[in-house]
């Protein structure tokens, strides 16, 4: 089996973030086709509609406490961008912030327009999920297949370092640009990077040993066909301890500054 496989395997994924990095309104686009920020823009702008039923004599406390939710939204968002480094985490829990304090200013309209609100929340979150992060970086998506191949038939790349994850999984979507991030800076003949989607191949996560609650997502560098490390380390049958994933994380972890030099200093 050649590399050319695992490409060809990711090739759907690249043309799709080309396109919509080549879109003149990249974020416009995004808002608008996907549904899950699609749902949102309009549980948001629909709020303008529910303002204007306020009678007169309310409008100044109402006014008071959209005030208040707008300077709030805003320092969490600015914390937020200034202490996460990657937009997916930063957007989902932007939404939440949002969400919340919009609920909060419906109070004062009316009780059951925030029962209104807080339902058509569950329904969008029931309905659509956030996309992950479209970009791949220097790396690929792989079946479980193509990565045995890879691995035993004549190996082109002594080291690769394959992210496990599921479309469904919320960790995974907020973690999904981190692979692909890494990859721009230490992919090289000595390493690659190769994703596995396991809601697609659900029966390939017991053969790795991984969970596919408490364990997703899951990083482990082969040596060719030896496992030689992997992120998060299972403590034990039940239970797993998993810090926030980052790129200096993961750096860390797998050494890969160490074997970037090893790479770059023969």
């Amino acid at each position: 089996m050649e590399v050319a496989t695992a490409t060809e395997a990711s090739a759907p994924a690249a043309s799709g973030a080309a396109s919509r990095r080549s879109h003149p309104f990249p974020w416009l686009d995004l808002a608008i086709s996907e549904p899950y920020y699609f749902l949102h823009l309009v549980a948001f702008f629909s709020y303008f509609a529910a303002r204007s039923t306020v009678p007169s004599a309310d409008d100044g406390l109402l006014l008071r406490r959209e005030i208040q939710a707008v300077l709030t939204f805003l320092v969490l968002f600015v914390v937020k961008i200034v202490k996460e480094e990657n937009w997916e985490t930063c957007i989902a829990d932007s939404l939440l912030y949002a969400k919340g304090l919009l609920l909060a200013v419906t109070l004062v309209i009316d009780y059951w327009l925030t029962v209104s609100y807080l339902l058509g929340f569950v329904v969008i979150y029931a309905v659509a999920q956030q996309p992950p992060y479209d970009g791949l970086g220097h790396s690929n998506h792989l079946t479980p297949l193509q990565l045995e191949g890879l691995l035993t038939e004549e190996p082109t790349t002594r080291f690769w370092l394959v992210e496990f994850r599921t479309s469904f999984s919320g960790t995974c979507i907020e973690a999904s640009s981190v692979l692909p991030e890494l990859s721009n800076i230490y992919s090289n003949k000595n390493i690659s990077f190769g994703i596995i989607d396991l809601g697609h191949f659900p029966n390939a996560a017991a053969k790795f040993g991984i969970s596919m609650w408490d364990h997703l997502p899951t990083y482990i560098l082969f040596d060719k066909a030896t496992e030689v490390a992997r992120f998060p380390e299972i403590m034990n049958e039940s239970k797993v301890f998993v810090p926030k994933i980052t790129k200096k994380l993961l750096c860390q972890h797998f050494d890969l500054d160490r074997r970037l030099i090893e790479y770059l200093s023969r």
